[in-house]
């Protein structure tokens, strides 16, 4: 990746647009999410580092207790990409998945995440 793939301001605000509880600062594109605790926090954190690696684009990731931070940037545009985008889309969707409704599958009793 160029720097003639970064996203300009107006493309980040409609993509962030689409990613509730991202933010972006033009460089970056960050998320906090809330966890029940250390648990829920290792959960989130090795479920966007599986991601990460396997699409070979790596995130910024600080675990505490009771939140983790993910922060996405494009090292080699100097800023925020579609790759960025695409990684960020996967990690809400698979920190969001729950059981669906009639499954067999029950879940835990209490979410992790927030």
């Amino acid at each position: 990746m160029t720097a003639a793939d970064r996203l300009d301001s107006q493309s980040l605000a409609a993509a962030l647009a689409t990613l509730p509880g991202w933010e972006g600062d033009g460089e970056t594109i960050r998320r906090v999410y809330r966890t029940d605790g250390w648990r829920g926090s290792m959960l989130v954190a090795n479920a966007i580092g599986f991601i990460c690696e396997a699409a070979d684009h790596h995130a910024d990731v600080l675990v505490t207790w009771p939140r983790v931070t993910v922060t996405l940037s494009t090292h080699s545009a100097g800023g925020v990409t579609a790759k960025d985008l695409e990684v960020a889309r996967l990690i809400d969707r698979q920190i969001g998945w729950r059981p669906p409704a009639g499954s067999s599958l029950q879940g835990p009793e209490r979410p992790f995440v927030e």
